[in-house]
């Protein structure tokens, strides 16, 4: 890949890699650093990457495996000396919205937060399906390359998503 498709992927697939961290990190300010990283790595791997051959899962590859590489040596640091738990500033900002709309902006933002937080809840991976099915609109056999796991792993875990999801959000749903 030269560096103006790399240029041309930043472009057309940075907002969806944002995206994607932000829903990994849940955290806005460890979002930028993954985000960063993400591009950083892709600048060192460009010659790896085939412009024609989807390059967002490539990208979304190399987020996955930052994101899984950090909370590895996170939890080994806290294992050797216990730190203070990552704050989730999105659910105080996601809060004070909720007070300031109106009523039907209430009961919509409402949802989509329960939503949001119930995926969160989930196991991490099926929280990392779930995201790249549906927030990023990758097919099954994408998530398979990016996941390095068998499409019938992630048919799998997107059902075990789907049912917990469901039993969660029943009382949302139903409204």
């Amino acid at each position: 890949m030269t560096k103006h498709e790399l240029e041309l992927c930043i472009d057309k697939y940075g907002k969806d890699i944002y995206s994607f961290c932000k829903h990994l990190t849940n955290n806005p300010l460890e979002a930028d650093d993954l985000y960063q990283d993400t591009f950083l790595r892709a600048v060192v791997l460009k010659e790896k990457i085939e412009y024609g051959n989807n390059p967002k899962s490539y990208f979304l590859s190399i987020a996955l495996r930052i994101w899984r590489n950090k909370k590895r040596k996170f939890a080994w640091r806290k294992r050797i000396a216990d730190v203070q738990p990552i704050v989730d500033e999105r659910d105080a900002e996601l809060g004070e919205a909720l007070e300031l709309s109106l009523e039907e902006r209430i009961t919509s933002k409402e949802k989509d937060m329960l939503v949001r937080m119930a995926v969160s809840r989930l196991p991490e991976k099926l929280k990392i399906t779930v995201l790249l099915f549906y927030m990023e609109d990758l097919s099954t056999a994408q998530i398979s390359e990016v996941m390095k796991i068998p499409v019938g792993t992630v048919l799998s875990r997107l059902h075990q998503a789907r049912k917990i999801l469901k039993k969660d959000l029943e009382d949302v749903l139903s409204e």
